[in-house]
């Protein structure tokens, strides 16, 4: 089945950054204008190509996910940090601002488009890769192609490619758990010795990447309380990932900060059947909590899709293992 590919426009400075830094696995390809961006699926490659004079390309990552909505760019930093491809905030928005031509003295949270790719690959220039044959200087965002097409083919099989080269003692070849490192799920070469049926390959999902997945699985609303503020709201997992939890969005509730950090104390839980429920201890030990024991037995929001929705056996670990009862 044929996948599609991106090959995307992006400044040298975001590029070394980030190829200086292979300890990060996950990266923030952002876009500084806010247009919904729908070119590829989860699991489809996106390569990205520097500005003129470095017309080539020169790494690709694994598109795990696009925001729905623009996202501030200061809850990109939070979420991503130094993986935006900048050493802070200000040096992000400074070029954000270029980009968007604001007014200097603006001090707008601008929003900009999040494009998550995990892992990433950054060549060195002796692995930079000629552009598409059909690829035209006034491009300034994105192109997409097909593996049906001869240059998609072309890059899918540089990527697999590369995958096959990387030592195995890459930092960013490999991974914590398992299964096996998922970048050869779509590389199975042929005896020929070329690449066989290009397949989706899985994300390998990171903190970044479970804050912008739960937060736009849960509608950017506080599962408990309704509350839309994003500066306010944090992405709590349910089995923690020290506790051998995930890096999963159904491993993850949209919380008010407050109630993240009760549930990571268990002092709040959340059921099985999403009903939230507010241990005594509160009262025992704090001598407060009107607030919260008002929410007690309410039922959460959770995503309207099922394959988002809070995973029961990681709700039923946190009702046995943090909750204070």
């Amino acid at each position: 089945m044929p996948v599609n590919l991106v090959v995307a426009v992006t400044d040298r400075d975001w590029f070394e950054h980030l190829r200086s830094r292979p300890e990060i696995t996950e990266v923030n390809f952002w876009s500084p204008g806010t247009a919904p961006f729908r070119a590829l699926e989860p699991g489809e490659l996106f390569f990205f190509k520097l500005h003129a004079p470095d017309n080539y390309i020169a790494g690709f990552g694994v598109f795990a996910h696009s925001n729905a909505l623009p996202l501030p760019c200061s809850i990109a930093w939070e979420a991503f940090g130094d993986a935006n491809g900048a050493n802070t905030l200000e040096e992000m928005r400074a070029r954000i601002a270029r980009y968007r031509h604001l007014p200097p003295g603006d001090r707008s949270d601008v929003a900009i488009g999040c494009r998550v790719l995990a892992p990433a690959y950054f060549f060195d220039e002796s692995d930079w890769l000629e552009v598409p044959q059909d690829w035209a200087r006034n491009i300034v965002s994105f192109k997409t192609y097909n593996t049906n097409d001869s240059e998609g083919l072309r890059l899918w099989n540089a990527a697999q490619q590369y995958l096959q080269d990387i030592p195995r003692t890459d930092s960013n070849y490999l991974q914590a758990a398992e299964p096996p490192p998922l970048a050869f799920i779509g590389a199975s070469q042929t005896g020929a010795g070329g690449w066989g049926e290009p397949m989706l390959i899985r994300p390998r999902l990171g903190q970044g990447a479970f804050r912008v997945l739960v937060t736009d699985n849960y509608g950017r609303r506080c599962a408990v309380t309704g509350e839309r503020t994003l500066p306010a709201l944090e992405a709590a997992h349910i089995r923690p990932f020290a506790a051998h939890g995930q890096h999963d969005p159904r491993n993850g509730l949209l919380l008010r900060r407050d109630l993240h950090s009760l549930f990571d104390r268990g002092y709040v839980t959340v059921t099985p059947d999403h009903h939230f429920e507010v241990s005594r201890r509160i009262r025992d030990e704090f001598e407060n909590g009107r607030d919260y024991y008002a929410l007690h037995g309410n039922l959460i929001r959770v995503p309207p899709s099922e394959n988002q929705q809070p995973d029961p056996h990681a709700l039923s670990w946190h009702n046995e293992n943090r909750f204070l009862g």
